[in-house]
């Protein structure tokens, strides 16, 4: 039997919706690739009473409970209070852990204010759970049937303490293979409906029930997960190898990276290993391609020049085209001529034009753009034409992704204008 689990996050500010609570996503996705299913997802304010509650239904309903927030040191933190009440213990002391909070204060030539000893006080009994980058010390409790973990708010604090100290719990209370690894796939232009058709049958290659497949569509991306189980290391890699072998062989073209890889990254990589450069010219994108780019290690030798205007006239004059070229529709064939004129103005072996041309009328998701890019080198152009529907943010993440991918295919030598989901015919 698969264990209860259930995440409870603490705040005003989430319940309110002022804060987006990209926590619970984070926790629940982990949780997921790890093999345990979240069955509750409970949000609870700032409240004694209401804190008090919630924790003890989870506590009757859960095997274990995983609580998120209040762990600070303001008046309004109050879950460490509050465990301790529906747990039947008193708070203590705990003068280690005030030890490191003041030699993290003193590493950053701080004086620690009054208000963190708050910090320091846990239930009697609770297991601390270190908190390598933060001041809030997490802890385990137990509060009726279940095990509590209490972690803290601040993203990378709880990021590190969910996978150093919570989920090796979990998996051991709940005698879970160790062993276990999560394969991620991202691709660009192909739906989460047509990939799970493509992929349907791919759990069945594991007969043990190993293999857990999983999408998560953030468009304009794609990421396919296996989570794969087994005994130990060398088993899982046994028996994910052909199953990743597979996936690739499915997807084909429409993986652009793997694991903790990115579209840019990869882009970035080919071009550095080429010792190649880089010029790009984007006019809807609001330079989202170049942003990209820029901040990755090794770009300041690859990143030539970037022009970014709404205003054809205006790009073509940056570059060198004469303003007559760039007048009327937006064409593959304007988009070849800044390629190439940007290419030479720049000095780069490469480069990027994706011009778009945005339909006129309200937006909406039924709207659409027309997207025509280049790229140029010394020896060719290859050019592609897209219809994408959608408002205006689509068409603008649409068009970046796009634009990047084309540029992967061309580096990798894969066909630049191979047809995507998202396209309009």
């Amino acid at each position: 039997m698969n264990p209860r689990i259930e995440i409870l996050c603490t705040g005003d500010e989430v319940l309110t919706g002022a804060t987006i609570n990209t926590n619970f996503s984070h926790i629940s996705q982990k949780l997921g690739d790890a093999g345990l299913e979240v069955v509750w997802g409970t949000t609870v304010g700032d409240d004694r009473e209401t804190l008090l509650e919630a924790f003890l239904r989870a506590g009757q309903r859960a095997d274990a409970v995983i609580v998120n927030g209040g762990l600070g040191p303001t008046v309004d933190d109050l879950s460490q209070e509050m465990a301790a009440k529906a747990a039947g213990v008193e708070l203590v002391f705990h003068a280690d852990w005030y030890v490191r909070m003041e030699a993290y204060f003193q590493k950053r030539a701080r004086t620690m204010p009054p208000n963190n000893r708050k910090q320091a006080m846990l239930p009697d009994g609770a297991e601390l759970l270190d908190n390598p980058v933060g001041t809030a010390c997490g802890f385990a409790v137990d509060i009726g049937r279940a095990r509590f973990f209490f972690t803290p708010g601040v993203p990378r604090e709880l990021h590190r303490m969910l996978d150093e100290q919570i989920i090796p719990r979990l998996l051991a209370r709940f005698d879970r293979p160790t062993a276990t690894r999560l394969k991620r796939f991202h691709s660009y232009g192909i739906g989460e409906s047509r990939a799970d058709g493509l992929l349907a049958d791919l759990e069945k290659m594991a007969p043990d029930g190993s293999l857990k497949l999983g999408f998560r569509a953030h468009y304009p991306q794609l990421e396919t997960k296996l989570t794969m189980r087994g005994t130990d290391a060398d088993d899982v890699a046994r028996k994910l190898a052909p199953i990743e072998a597979e996936v690739r062989k499915r997807l084909g073209n429409f993986i652009l990276a793997e694991d903790e890889r990115k579209l840019e990254g990869v882009v970035l990589d080919v071009l550095v290993a080429r010792g190649a450069t880089l010029a790009t010219i984007e006019t809807f994108t609001g330079g989202a391609i170049a942003a990209r780019l820029v901040p990755l290690p090794g770009a300041e030798s690859v990143c030539r020049r970037s022009v970014i205007s709404r205003d054809l006239k205006e790009v073509g004059r940056a570059v060198g085209v004469d303003a007559s070229a760039m007048s009327g529709e937006v064409t593959v064939t304007m988009a070849a001529s800044i390629a190439e004129a940007a290419r030479k103005a720049s000095g780069a072996t490469h480069a990027l034009a994706v011009l778009v041309a945005l339909d006129e009328g309200a937006d909406r998701i039924e709207l659409g753009g027309t997207i025509c890019l280049a790229i140029a080198t010394a020896d060719t152009v290859a050019t592609r034409h897209a219809r994408l529907l959608g408002g205006r943010d689509w068409i603008r993440l649409g068009a970046t992704e796009m634009g990047l991918d084309c540029l992967r295919r061309f580096l990798q030598g894969l066909p630049v204008d191979e047809r995507i989901d998202f396209e309009k015919v």
